[in-house]
């Protein structure tokens, strides 16, 4: 086998396997970023419904206050 088909053959591999490594590391980190992108939406979410009943809780406040108010 002449020696240049030797070396197109290993480099042929080498780009390959470079390839495949490089596609499985952007999977990786890609996947890492999905994952704390979701933790992050989850706690923002947390917040929203929190302030909704928050919110919620002071109007009921803010009701019964006036009702006080009314009855001196």
């Amino acid at each position: 086998m002449d020696s240049t088909i030797v070396i197109a053959i290993i480099s042929f591999f080498g780009t390959c396997f470079g390839t495949i490594g490089g596609i499985i590391a952007s999977s990786k980190l890609t996947n890492f970023r999905l994952s704390e992108l979701e933790e992050k939406v989850k706690k923002h979410n947390n917040i929203i419904e929190r302030t909704y009943i928050l919110e919620g809780r002071m109007t009921e406040a803010e009701h019964d206050i006036r009702d006080l108010k009314k009855g001196e």
